[in-house]
């Protein structure tokens, strides 16, 4: 292949991993699939290649459909254990964040919801709020009419909007105060402040550190106190289980204001929390040390704040 092939294929490596990472929910996956579709276009016939660009956007789409009809993949995230990878604000995989509904899509709720939609629902869900591609655009990619992405968009949004049921979109500054004073009163073990901190309609979602084999839910304001209560309770067997005594960061991943437990320069735990109102209306626990390999990366080279925890 030619210097200039290898170049175009670069200009879009970003924005095809945004994509892909969109629809797969995970950033390895991603990377799978761009490689992939880098291997079909050094195989390709360029020269027929009319909007290289736009070939590559297919290629990379289709390759990750493929990839959530497949046996294997609707296996795994039917065994109730899936959730999706976590990004430290500032990888590049996360894409476009100028609007409110780029940030959306990439956010680790709309994700989780994301999941709940036929894989060509989600692909035309992200590449008209994530990427603004027109449905005739749309149809093209997914080689379907302009009617049927229209179609798919509708369905899409009511059941992403159904879900959601929150306020508008908290700014950062006022959303890491919220979570600031949560831990306080969760550090504390004041239980009536932490409910009073949580929307009515509060749900909260782990990992449970990987080690079930299915995640863990809470649906009212007293679970999910609780949850938090006993998770952030120090104690020896969990020092033991996370590998030694962790400090905690606040910095945003995914957009969200997230807890990040953190053990000799590695994160070992991650909580988002997503503020609505000035409460807290969702909270998503990760601690399976798979999902946090490419965090840790990034976090190794991040400018570090003062701990909001610094011994526990």
């Amino acid at each position: 292949m030619d210097s200039a092939a290898i170049d175009r294929f670069e200009a879009s490596r970003g924005r095809l991993a945004s994509l892909a990472y969109r629809l797969l929910g995970s950033a390895a996956d991603a990377e799978d699939a761009v490689q992939d579709a880098f291997l079909r276009w050094q195989a390709a016939d360029r020269e027929r290649v009319e909007v290289p660009e736009a070939w590559l956007t297919k290629v990379v789409t289709h390759l990750c459909l493929d990839r959530l009809r497949s046996a294997q993949v609707r296996h795994e995230r039917a065994s109730g254990a899936w959730l999706p990878e976590p990004l430290l604000q500032g990888d590049p995989m996360l894409g476009p964040a100028d609007t409110f509904e780029q940030r959306e899509s990439v956010s680790l709720a709309v994700l989780i919801l994301l999941e709940r939609l036929s894989p060509v629902e989600r692909a035309v869900y992200v590449l008209r709020e994530a990427f603004s591609y027109s449905h005739a655009e749309i149809a093209s990619i997914l080689d379907v009419t302009e009617s049927a992405s229209q179609q798919h968009l509708h369905r899409a949004r009511a059941r992403v909007t159904a879900e959601r049921r929150r306020g508008g979109e908290a700014d950062a500054a006022s959303a890491r105060r919220v979570v600031e004073e949560f831990l306080a009163a969760a550090a504390s073990g004041h239980t009536e402040r932490l409910v009073a901190l949580l929307t009515e309609d509060v749900t909260a979602v782990s990992d449970g550190a990987g080690l079930g084999r299915r995640l863990l839910r809470y649906r009212t304001r007293e679970r999910v106190a609780t949850y938090v209560r006993a998770g952030f309770k120090p104690t020896p067997a969990k020092r033991r289980l996370a590998g030694g005594s962790p400090v905690f960061h606040i910095a945003p991943v995914n957009g969200l204001p997230t807890v990040l437990a953190v053990i000799d320069d590695r994160v070992v735990g991650a909580v988002a929390f997503e503020v609505s109102d000035g409460k807290v209306a969702s909270l998503c626990g990760i601690a399976a040390a798979d999902r946090l390999t490419r965090l840790n990366r990034a976090w190794r080279h991040h400018d570090l704040d003062a701990p909001v925890i610094g011994t526990w």
